[in-house]
């Protein structure tokens, strides 16, 4: 299994199998947290990667496999791309964490359950998030094609067919599975193979890296002499990063001092990379990685870095920024159809920036840009794609989205 080269995230409404998906498409079961388990339902992102093989002499779509699979007659598999994935929570609650984990995403796949109407609440919301990060590549799978009878699958299969025209995903493929019997995994491995290509990438340094997960894997009662330090984990979005690289982490670490606080960045040395049991000695675009690092793991535990930025040369983070945005025409998520209040100064809003998301008070607004002040540093590049959610009801619902400017 090489390299990972292309980061696909598995979205979808909650319960309708993305984990188990994951799991038949990799043999990693994502959802590792006591939390997640004891409540069925992803909390925080999963990952997990696997190998896309294609076997030689054999009719498609027998012939492209998992590397958890073997080629038929024993023929010796060829390997093709390794994949990263992204298990995003389908939750309603969760929805700011699943946006935080679309800005990595290079393509998606969306899970869409055979035995329920389609669409539900967050099939809407996670596909209009898709739009709105910008993931062009799109294939739609429909699962749980084993628990109905043929008419009711054919009858689930136009309503997914009708959802999507409505979205600028009309013409993704939509391929009928059972992701807990793994019928047709290799049809999705051969969809992967073909129609997702991997973006153009930034090689060299100076690197930028979204954190979108932060931990510390030592156990209770390490001796001091065997402790390691703080793990990082996330996505390049350009350069790479090798073994021994000074880095800088921003904002980085949170300072209260007589009831003022203050943000010092963290400067660290990286020790080790990895791509899940692959160990690498460079980092580059494409691929999930984590990063050891020489940082006192209290400060990278239950991630306590994610939405940071790390890199060989990363601007300072800012609390003001000004962003072109729209409006999206309805609420996604709630079940009557609503058109967003536009904001206004003083409202609250809650702005997904990369794998960070934050509060903000809107300072002044016109029909097309908005400035707003942060209630927490934040690195922003120009151009950073923002969603933005407001407080509709008792829920964070997605209301728009737009470009930061300055």
């Amino acid at each position: 299994m090489g390299i990972p080269s292309i980061i696909i995230g598995v979205v979808g409404h909650v319960d309708h199998g993305k984990t188990t998906l994951v799991q038949a498409l990799t043999g990693i079961w994502t959802a590792r947290y006591s939390e997640e388990l004891k409540r069925s339902m992803t909390i925080r992102l999963g990952y997990a990667q696997g190998s896309i093989l294609y076997c030689e002499g054999v009719e498609p779509p027998s012939s492209y496999i998992m590397h958890i699979d073997s080629c038929p007659g024993n023929v010796e598999p060829k390997f093709l791309k390794t994949v990263s994935f992204v298990d995003a929570p389908g939750h309603e609650v969760l929805m700011a964490t699943m946006l935080s984990g679309a800005a990595l995403m290079d393509a998606a796949i969306l899970v869409v359950a055979a035995n329920e109407p389609c669409p539900q609440p967050q099939t809407i919301e996670h596909t209009k998030a898709l739009e709105i990060l910008g993931v062009e590549q799109v294939v739609v799978v429909q699962n749980k094609i084993d628990v109905m009878p043929l008419e009711k699958v054919r009858e689930n299969y136009k309503q997914i067919k009708e959802f999507l025209e409505t979205t600028k995903y009309s013409k993704a493929p939509i391929i009928p599975v059972s992701a807990l019997h793994r019928v047709n995994v290799d049809v999705i491995a051969m969809a992967i193979a073909k129609l997702f290509r991997e973006p153009d990438r930034i090689l060299g340094k100076p690197a930028l890296m979204q954190i979108a997960r932060s931990f510390d894997v030592n156990l209770p009662g390490t001796p001091p002499e065997k402790l390691v330090g703080g793990i990082v984990g996330g996505a390049l979005m350009k350069g790479e990063i090798r073994v021994g690289d000074e880095v800088v982490i921003k904002p980085g670490v949170r300072i209260v001092s007589k009831s003022r606080i203050t943000y010092e960045p963290l400067s660290t040395e990286i020790t080790s990379i990895r791509y899940g049991e692959i160990e690498s000695d460079t980092a580059r675009p494409g691929g999930l990685v984590a990063l050891g690092t020489k940082l006192d793991p209290s400060l990278t535990k239950g991630d306590a870095l994610r939405g940071q930025v790390l890199g060989h040369d990363i601007p300072d983070a800012v609390q003001d920024i000004r962003v072109e945005y729209r409006m999206l025409d309805k609420v996604v998520g709630t079940k009557e159809a609503m058109q967003p209040p536009r904001p206004k100064a003083k409202d609250m809003l809650t702005l997904i920036i990369g794998t960070r998301y934050v509060n903000a008070v809107v300072e002044s607004v016109t029909r097309e840009e908005l400035e707003a002040k942060l209630n927490e540093p934040v690195v922003v590049l120009k151009g950073n794609r923002v969603a933005i959610l407001m407080k509709i009801g008792a829920r964070l619902r997605l209301v728009g989205w737009g470009h930061v400017i300055g």
